[in-house]
């Protein structure tokens, strides 16, 4: 099924309008790496200030392997899917001690790293390596399933597996790195999930999806995510310069970033400031409350949607030995507000106290 003239063409548009993104102009596997653990599932105006930040901050795998904890997450708050950062950050310290502070040099050996999956091992091993092996993500599924008219459905292991095996039968032989670029660049510019401009599309002639008015249709993904409706009730509960935080643990979303004290509810928000379990316990040491029951903030996940609502308790400062103390009891923190900026924290915290100043 090889197509040298799919590859040619592919190339041949790549020469003309491929942007000028730093990865690109280096074969040093750590800055491949790092870009694509931070593009994943992010847009490329998103992902680059922090790509920008973290090489500035880490020039070399040594410096990000020994980077403290709370720093990397500081770094990659607002990103969204935390685990990458736990992941990359992990990664970092496994190639310094069972790598000697080398990236491997074969897909096989990249696969086996700390969240480096088939895209990623495939793109380092290409475009650091030259190694023959072809990328597949969601650009290379959308120009693979229109032109070839690839019917399996990509949310679907025999799916990936089919696309990944045409994906590689079409690679360039002589230039495996620069077609892997060349797809990949075509899906995210040109041929795009809506709106794709198959009017002047160098791949119209040959295109099954185009011919067959099947753009919209292809790729074919069944699996449908299900989506959880939450609901937090956070208290942002200030005593004096010192606030009451709690970092949150494995088995939830956000695993090791910071939030406030939480009562999560079923089916709707609290509205009334009696409802809150913390205000019966502070209810007698309470100098000032700030609580908007309509001002509601959303927050959208892959599987979740939050909706969220904050009261504000100032607690007298005469009673901060008492807060320490139930801090201590209750596996909490108590922070200063420079302490406070310099946690990481979910963007629906960072909105919140955005909107706080």
């Amino acid at each position: 099924m090889k197509n040298r003239h799919f590859a040619s063409i592919l190339l041949n548009w790549y020469t003309t309008h491929k942007r000028d993104l730093p990865w690109r102009n280096t074969h040093n596997p750590y800055i491949i790496w790092l870009s694509e653990i931070i593009l994943q599932q992010t847009r490329v105006a998103q992902g680059l200030p922090y790509f920008e930040i973290f090489l500035e901050k880490y020039p070399k795998v040594s410096d990000l392997a020994s980077a403290p904890s709370d720093e990397v997450m500081r770094l990659w708050q607002g990103l969204g899917y935390y685990s990458r950062a736990r992941n990359l950050h992990q990664c970092a310290k496994d190639i310094m001690k069972f790598h000697n502070g080398e990236f491997p040099k074969s897909y096989q050996e990249l696969i086996k790293l700390k969240g480096v999956g088939s895209y990623t091992a495939a793109a380092i091993a290409s475009f650091a390596f030259g190694e023959t092996v072809a990328v597949v993500d969601g650009n290379v599924f959308r120009v693979l399933g229109r032109y070839f008219g690839l019917s399996e459905d990509i949310s679907s292991g025999s799916g990936k597996r089919a696309f990944e095996s045409l994906a590689n039968e079409q690679i360039s032989l002589e230039n495996p790195a620069e077609y892997n670029q060349a797809i990949m660049e075509f899906g995210a510019l040109h041929c795009t999930p809506k709106n794709p401009a198959c009017t002047s599309c160098p791949l119209q002639a040959g295109c099954f999806a185009f011919k067959e008015n099947l753009v919209q249709e292809l790729p074919i993904k069944l699996g449908k995510v299900k989506v959880k409706t939450r609901y937090f009730n956070y208290l942002y509960i200030k005593c004096g310069t010192q606030v009451i935080v709690r970092q949150r643990q494995s088995g939830d979303i956000w695993q090791g970033l910071y939030d406030f004290p939480l009562e999560e509810t079923e089916n709707t928000l609290i509205k009334v400031i009696e409802d809150f379990a913390f205000f019966r316990q502070f209810e007698s040491i309470i100098e000032k409350i700030e609580f908007d029951p309509e001002s509601t903030f959303k927050h959208i996940l892959t599987h979740q949607r939050i909706f969220a609502n904050f009261v504000t308790f100032v607690i007298k400062e005469d009673f901060l030995s008492k807060i320490d103390q139930w801090v201590n009891d209750s596996s909490m923190e108590l922070v200063n507000v420079e302490k406070l900026e310099t946690l990481g924290k979910p963007k629906l915290i960072l909105n919140f106290l955005t909107d706080e100043k």
